[in-house]
């Protein structure tokens, strides 16, 4: 018994210990508390490693596994025996029951078992029914290799984990919170764990990301294997169905139809976002339909949604299991290996159980087979005896010498099943049948034992089985993306008035009496310019003083480059002017810049702000002065460099200026925007990452192409959103020559056409090909010598043939609505793009096939001709050392002849012309010796040409 203490943690003697009764908390504290902790950890809250279940969602398995007869049962009734195994209150066990039957894995459910997607909750128990899926029973049980406990009352037993072969854990998630720590495991794909289950048997190190029913997008670029800090940001998807309506057709992770709504509704009700009506018209899929304000953009409400509602949410894992009786905080991969080096071992154990049944069976038979064919149920010592003993004694004795034949001792147990078979069905025994069992008996040991001593590849054929039987219809529900982050302050809606009194020196929203400067957001921040040459950036507020003599205010961008000030300022201090051009790029909020050089009394003359950078020109007028003879001068901005807004700027006068004039405005100074696409992010951008597009200014426009057909203008606003079924982005230039080949709906041919994209509205989608049903898009090239290979069916006998068409030469350049002409005249397979040349004379034309529609026009030429350069992609055609090679490589298959040299024949090698389809190839000469005789002749039928021996052209 332990001594009773004091308050100061002295011992009591026995009269005190009466007297007060005191008793010590501490102790009693740190255990219950202790105790409780560690019921709550293991008992409660977090799943285990090997099942992935907590206690609660076990049980419930394995009741259903007991009352399971291959039908439903009532949920109240599996609930109900649950609680046999469960200590706690029927709510509970629904709870988790209908959690476990809405992850669509291990339970088939019948009845309303409630959607997690809208929200709605499952019918009572009484009127729902579940049964264990096919896959549970594959997966789950093994009453062989599972470890039994009593339960709490001690009446019944129940697994400590059930033998899951399959990384449940990882597949169906689970979150949970417990005394002193929590866990959040987000589900994965079915099939992709699998996958990584193959490959972890195989020596690799798996690398998993989260896959979510609700399907959306998520970007798990800081995943971190799901261990704490990590964190993952999972985004709705939304879909513009034209300029006025958008459609969230997934939602994120973790909310439901009903919240994201509220989530949209507040946010416009704050002024974030402005919208005119939303509908939810969920049913089977998710559809939420946003009806925008006239006047709104479809592409900056998106990222509105994203930075302001539940469109997006962000997500930190937290992976807890209970491993060897504690909590372990492990990635997701190391899980994986860990499960799956479970499931191994558990196939081993069931192999080996196997073989340990097949072995038996064989002794067994083998024991029989003896006892019968050696008369030993007729012989003396046998029937004679008396009792239990005796017989063990005398079968013993008589079994002695078939000893060797078996794998292990006869035990008494054995002799018991022998004695028991009744007289008729050893007078009827089968020993062929009997021998025939042993040999298939045998064999499936040998198969068997051969699993076991290739334990690795018979785990991945079970893995690869799996796959197999249930992993259809399992395919990744969340796309995996890179997401940019979405500027709050760049999409907010400007639901506020910005107003302004100059004098005095104030600014906000609510000095309605005051001018009015423009409309903001309330999160926005203002730049605010004064006379005295300082300025301040400061947060929208209702009013707040900032200082007397405003000059300018406007809504501060962070980083805006393009924005330009231009500045003149006059010295408090010397009383010389100063001339300066500068941007304002990052600041403190809250804080006073000077742009002057400090000096007090500092004053600025002329001030202008250029959102595009723009430079204009300003007439100076001067105070007349006895050294002055020309008192007024014009200054152009444009001379000047963009400088810091800490620079001094330039000296433009030493006398006093009596004012300034704008005499012209000018034109940007700054080079076009160069634009970039990322194509992981599908955002335009100016930091250089993905496609250059070019540089852009003005009204320039991208253009857009997609699969079906159709094509876009868009403005070069980094804000726009891009589809991901887009073939092509690039800047529109309303001069450049597209040849599409499109397969024609109606007639059912490949036809081919050339033209320029019409220069339609912003956001208008246009097709580009034939509108009849089946149309289709085949092969786009804005090159200007595309080569296709085409393979087709030649004549009656379908031949199959491949040939390559330069598609410029098939067609010339009309409107973008005409339907072109047709490919080829024979059946047409298939049409592939192999090689794009931007220049219209770097591509010859195909060699002909035949020479039917070939002349051959042979010219001696001057020495300034001759001196030309050679003809692009044409082989040279050096001195002949072969007569026939020259007119070989210009017409093939061309006989040619040996004749005499002709009388008129010249020192000039010969140039050769060969006209096909209206275009000419020309092969250069190599040397001329002038002078040179002039001889022009023409041949127009190929067998008059021949050449002599000595490599020279001649007619006969």
């Amino acid at each position: 018994m332990s001594e009773e203490l004091d308050a100061n943690n002295a011992p009591l003697d026995k009269e005190d210990s009466k007297l007060h009764n005191v008793t010590s908390l501490d102790g009693l504290y740190e255990n219950w508390f202790l105790d409780y902790a560690s019921y709550v950890i293991l008992d409660r809250a977090v799943p285990h490693i090997h099942d992935g279940l907590k206690p609660v969602q076990r049980r419930i398995l394995h009741s259903l596994k007991e009352m399971d007869d291959g039908r439903f049962n009532k949920a109240a009734n599996v609930i109900g025996n649950t609680m046999k195994y469960h200590p706690h209150g029927d709510a509970s066990i629904g709870d988790a029951m209908v959690q476990i039957g809405q992850k669509n894995l291990l339970i088939d459910c019948q009845g309303n078992w409630g959607d997690p997607i809208t929200g709605d909750s499952a019918a009572a128990p009484r009127y729902i029914e579940a049964r264990l899926s096919k896959f549970a029973n594959e997966v789950v049980f093994n009453p062989d290799t599972t470890v039994w406990q009593a339960s709490y009352d001690g009446r019944n037993k129940e697994p400590i984990t059930l033998p899951v072969k399959f990384p449940l854990l990882l597949a169906q998630g689970a979150e949970g919170i417990a005394v002193g720590l929590a866990t959040k495991i987000l589900p994965h794909n079915f099939v992709e764990l699998i996958d990584a289950s193959i490959a972890v048997l195989q020596g690799q190190r798996p690398d998993l990301m989260p896959d979510f029913p609700t399907g959306g997008m998520a970007d798990c670029s800081a995943y971190n294997e799901g261990q704490r800090g990590g964190r993952i940001r999972v985004r709705a998807k939304i879909v513009e169905r034209d300029k006025k309506t958008l459609a969230i057709t997934e939602i994120p992770f973790t909310t439901t139809t009903g919240g994201l709504i509220d989530s949209v509704i507040a946010a416009n009700d704050k002024g974030k976002i402005k919208i005119k009506k939303i509908e939810d018209n969920t049913a089977k899929d998710v559809e939420i339909m946003i009806h925008l304000a006239p006047g709104i953009s479809p592409d900056v409400t998106i990222d509105a949604l994203y930075a302001f509602t539940d469109c997006e949410v962000s997500i930190s894992p937290n992976t807890c299991v209970i491993k060897g009786d504690k909590p372990h905080f492990m990635s997701v991969n190391d899980i994986l290996e860990e499960s799956t080096l479970f499931t191994k071992d558990l196939l081993k154990q069931e192999l080996q159980i196997r073989l340990d049944e097949l072995m038996e069976k064989i002794f067994f038979s083998s024991l029989l087979k003896i006892f019968i064919q050696e008369g030993m149920y007729k012989h003396p010592d046998y029937e004679s005896s008396s009792t239990f003993e005796l017989v063990v004694e005398a079968l013993t004795k008589l079994f002695t010498p078939f000893f060797p034949q078996f794998y292990r001792e006869i035990l008494p147990e054995d002799y018991k099943k022998l004695i028991d078979k009744p007289m008729s069905s050893i007078t009827r025994f089968d020993f062929k049948k009997t021998d025939e069992q042993i040999k298939n008996l045998n064999d499936e040991i040998k198969q068997v034992k051969h699993h076991l001593k290739h334990l690795t590849e018979y785990t991945i054929a079970w893995f690869e089985k799996l796959k197999e039987k249930f992993g259809k219809d399992r395919g990744r529900k969340t796309e995996l993306r890179a997401f940019d982050r979405v500027e709050a302050s760049q999409v907010a809606l400007a639901n506020v008035k910005l107003y302004v009194n100059r004098i005095d020196g104030f600014i906000g929203t609510g000095l309605k009496k005051d001018e009015f400067v423009g409309d903001c957001s309330d999160i926005d921040e203002i730049i605010v310019f004064r006379e005295d040459g300082r300025f301040i950036v400061t947060k929208v507020q209702e009013k707040v003083f900032v200082g007397k003599d405003i000059l300018h205010v406007a809504v501060f961008k962070k980083n805006d480059e393009r924005t330009v000030y231009n500045m003149i300022y006059k010295d408090g201090q010397s009383g010389v002017s100063y001339i300066k051009r500068f941007s304002v790029v990052g600041v403190t909020r809250d804080k006073e810049y000077d742009l002057t050089k400090g000096s007090k009394g500092s004053k600025v003359l002329y001030f202008s702000a250029n959102p595009n950078g723009e430079a204009e020109v300003v007439n100076i007028q001067l105070k007349p002065h006895s050294k002055l003879k020309k008192l007024q001068f014009d200054e152009d901005f444009s001379e000047l460099a963009i400088k810091g807004r800490g620079s001094m700027g330039n000296i433009i006068t030493k006398y006093p200026v009596k004012k300034i004039i704008l005499k012209s405005k000018g034109v940007s100074t700054l080079a076009g925007r160069k634009i970039w696409y990322d194509e992981i992010l599908k955002r335009l951008n100016v930091d250089g990452r993905g496609k250059y597009l070019g540089e852009f200014d003005g009204e320039d426009k991208i253009l857009t192409l997609f699969g079906n057909g159709v094509y876009e203008l868009t403005s070069f606003d980094l804000n726009n959103h891009f589809d991901d079924k887009m073939l092509l982005i690039e800047k529109y230039n309303p001069e450049k020559v597209y040849t599409v080949v499109h397969f024609e709906g109606k007639s059912k041919n490949y036809m081919v056409k050339r033209f320029v994209f019409e220069n339609t509205i912003i956001g208008k989608q246009t097709s580009f090909i034939s509108d009849e049903s089946g149309s289709k898009l085949i092969l786009i090239s804005g090159a200007a010598q595309p080569i296709a290979k085409v393979e087709q069916l030649k004549g009656k006998t379908q031949i199959p043939e491949t040939v390559e068409l330069n598609l410029a030469d098939l067609i010339d350049v009309k409107g973008m609505k005409a339907m072109g002409n047709r490919l080829s005249a024979h059946v047409v397979q298939t049409v592939t793009l192999i090689s794009e040349h931007d220049d219209d004379n770097d591509v010859p034309d195909p060699e002909p096939n035949t020479i039917d529609d070939t002349e051959i026009v042979v010219t001696p030429e001057d020495k300034a001709v001759a001196d030309a350069p050679p003809a692009k992609n044409v082989e040279p055609v050096a001195e002949p050392t072969d007569a026939v090679e020259p007119i070989a490589h210009v017409i093939p298959d061309v006989p040619a002849k040996v004749i005499e040299p002709a009388k008129e024949s010249v020192n000039l090698e010969p140039k050769f012309v060969a006209s096909q389809s209206g275009k000419s190839v020309e092969s250069p000469t190599e040397s001329v010796q002038p002078p040179v005789k002039k001889v022009d002749f023409e041949i127009t039928n190929p067998d008059d040409i021949e050449i002599d021996d000595k490599g020279q052209l001649g007619l006969f």
